[in-house]
């Protein structure tokens, strides 16, 4: 997920004062922001960057002498421009098998989703990881927004530019999602057939979570009253003329579940930290839920069909029901992969817990027969 924070806790726990642990537990990220102390009326400090990359490596985890690597730009369909991390195993040749990797929602591609390019590209693929728009390096504004729509099309123009690679077999493109990035990859895949066979990794529906709360808990007066205080919020970012930031995420202040805690092990320490992040001590837009509470991602999901759909998630993780349920409503071929023993987060980085010999045994067999 991340946060609604598809990726953590821009869903969850976002300092809400006097909130009890189960209330937060019920909240999307669209209450929590109507119900904080207050809008952060200036946007994060990197607000106004624009497409600059980085010159050296930054990433989370450590380079790897196996594969070629370097820095690349590609527009989506909207003109925004992406700033992306293009792997190759060295010394390969010929048109080779590709995988475009997202996710988490609110990560940057210096962390889980680098991590999986790189370790795939090892194993014999073109890999790119890439911040989608409006975050990260990529461009857009405001920064730190997302959309549903958006944010699949930045899958499917990352398909575009692999395709056009020299080194790529443009036949033999798959996709790999994870967190909340998990269920853009499914609709993504579900509308562009070009894609032929997809992974969500710990994988959160960031339209349902937004519009229904963890384990769909928020009633119709609650979401309502979100809509109107999302509303109110938009009058007051047009007068303002820029928009508000929610308050800091995976900062914890105690007593969070222990999902949160997990997040903040990842994000807000060593093992992940990154300062592009949004889920990293940064934050989204107050008004960011708002597309996401009326447009289900996941509406033609079955149409993946015929092509290949793999589902890996945590056994522990708080968010299991996201995959079990949206693997009931794929059409076959499908799998559900479930790791003993592992958490949501264990999935972004443990390299001893994600199933990197499922996933080149699965790529290599479905991209192989394009």
């Amino acid at each position: 997920m991340d946060n609604s924070n598809g990726g953590g806790n821009a869903i969850a726990d976002v300092g809400v004062a006097g909130a009890s642990r189960r209330n937060l537990l019920k909240m999307t990220g669209t209450g929590i922001a109507a119900l904080s102390v207050g809008a952060i009326a200036t946007a994060p400090a990197f607000a106004q960057s624009r497409v600059k990359l980085s010159d050296k490596w930054d990433k989370t985890f450590p380079k790897s002498t196996k594969v070629d690597h370097k820095k690349v730009t590609f527009k989506n369909r909207y003109g925004i421009l992406l700033a992306a991390d293009l792997y190759r195993p060295k010394n390969a040749g010929g048109k080779l098998p590709a995988i475009a990797i997202g996710g988490p929602f609110g990560a940057a591609k210096e962390q889980s989703s680098g991590l999986y390019a790189q370790t795939m590209a090892e194993r014999g693929f073109v890999t790119l990881a890439f911040d989608p728009s409006c975050t990260g390096e990529s461009g857009g504004e405001p920064r730190n927004v997302a959309s549903p729509d958006i944010n699949t099309e930045d899958f499917s123009a990352a398909v575009d530019f692999l395709g056009l690679q020299s080194t790529v077999d443009r036949e033999q493109i798959g996709i790999i999602g994870i967190c909340g990035w998990g269920g853009m990859a499914l609709n993504a895949v579900a509308v562009d057939k070009r894609v032929k066979a997809v992974v969500a990794s710990t994988m959160y529906d960031m339209t349902r979570v937004m519009s229904k709360g963890y384990n769909d808990s928020v009633t119709l007066q609650q979401r309502t009253q979100m809509l109107e205080q999302l509303g109110r919020q938009r009058w007051k970012d047009a007068e303002n003329g820029t928009p508000a930031y929610q308050p800091p995420y995976n900062e914890l202040k105690g007593g969070e579940a222990q999902f949160l805690v997990d997040y903040h092990d990842y994000y807000g320490t060593r093992r992940g930290y990154h300062a592009r992040a949004v889920n990293s001590g940064n934050s989204w837009t107050q008004t960011t839920p708002l597309a996401f509470m009326n447009m289900p991602i996941l509406t033609y999901i079955a149409e993946i069909s015929p092509r290949p759909v793999l589902f890996i998630h945590g056994e522990k993780a708080h968010s299991r029901y996201f995959s079990e349920t949206a693997y009931a409503a794929a059409a076959q071929p499908k799998e559900l992969m479930i790791i003993p023993g592992a958490n949501h987060t264990d999935l972004y980085d443990r390299v001893d817990v994600i199933p990197f010999d499922k996933l080149t045994s699965f790529f290599k067999q479905h991209l192989a027969s394009a």
